[in-house]
């Protein structure tokens, strides 16, 4: 059974291409969710910071949610919600 290196001594330049870019993608995703955490945790910070100074998070989340959404599809969402909340008897 041949080793690891005489395995590697095999390699054709293609399969040394491909391992090459298989190793550099995984390195840049592994670097991208790193970047990932932290901005997570200064998104955090921000809220934290927020309701330091007395703002509603909860509402916070829900006005970046609404702002994220196409206007028609957020405008559509808000008329099925209030027609749910009139048959309820809630407005």
């Amino acid at each position: 059974m041949a080793t690891s290196a005489a395995a590697k001594d095999d390699e054709s330049p293609a399969t040394r291409f491909a391992v090459d870019q298989l190793k550099s993608i995984i390195e840049r995703i592994e670097r991208l969710e790193e970047e990932k955490k932290a901005i997570s945790e200064d998104i955090k910070d921000v809220y934290a910071e927020s309701k330091g100074n007395g703002f509603d998070v909860k509402a916070l989340r829900t006005i970046i949610r609404l702002r994220k959404q196409d206007p028609n599809e957020r405008q559509e969402e808000e008329s099925i919600l209030e027609t749910y909340m009139q048959a309820l008897g809630m407005m």
